[in-house]
């Protein structure tokens, strides 16, 4: 009987998790999705309480989980239309000219999806979906209420000799993401 529990306790699937295996979706902004080249599952953090005591302190588990950024690294098409989807975006949510930036955001919001009016419509949920090693949907990651703050510069330079097509970085806050299967069911 003991001998069985030992093989319960295996992982079943001997097969590795690929870096080069994902799709990702992010709703507001399809185009940038479509040619996403690098995504990353963001790291957690739990706070440490410190329980004082006269010989050691100790630490404690603590209440608040710290989440780090969702970064997105995708290759910027010739017409630059999946870069000023971004950039659009932030500049709509700053509105650094005059306040008709936010409405412009919110009138093309309303043309991409109506479904969701909360909050202005300045968030939008995405989906990172993991690929197993067919290349079939194994897993998604789900972050709600995405909105980026960050969007790196794009350098151009005539003395390059090589060509390297651009690439360029977006930085989103969320509100927390979830691992899923593909139904929906926490993993």
């Amino acid at each position: 009987m003991a001998t069985s529990n030992i093989f319960q306790n295996q992982i079943q699937n001997r097969n590795f998790l690929s870096p080069t295996g994902f799709k990702f979706t992010l709703n507001r902004a399809p185009k940038v999705a479509f040619f996403g080249n690098s995504v990353n599952i963001p790291s957690l953090t739990l706070g440490v309480a410190i329980q004082p005591t006269y010989l050691k302190d100790i630490d404690i588990p603590g209440d608040k989980i710290q989440f780090e950024d969702l970064t997105l690294r995708f290759i910027v098409d010739e017409d630059l239309t999946n870069y000023v989807e971004i950039q659009n975006w932030i500049r709509g949510l700053g509105y650094p000219e005059s306040l008709k930036e936010i409405y412009d955001l919110q009138t093309e919001r309303q043309r991409i999806d109506t479904t969701d009016s909360r909050l202005m419509d300045i968030y939008s949920d995405g989906t990172l979906t993991v690929l197993n090693s067919n290349q079939s949907a194994n897993f998604k990651v789900v972050f709600k209420d995405l909105f980026p703050y960050s969007l790196t510069s794009l350098n151009f330079d005539a003395t390059d000799t090589d060509i390297q097509y651009f690439t360029a970085e977006v930085v989103f806050k969320y509100t927390i993401y979830n691992i899923t299967d593909l139904t929906g069911k926490p993993l």
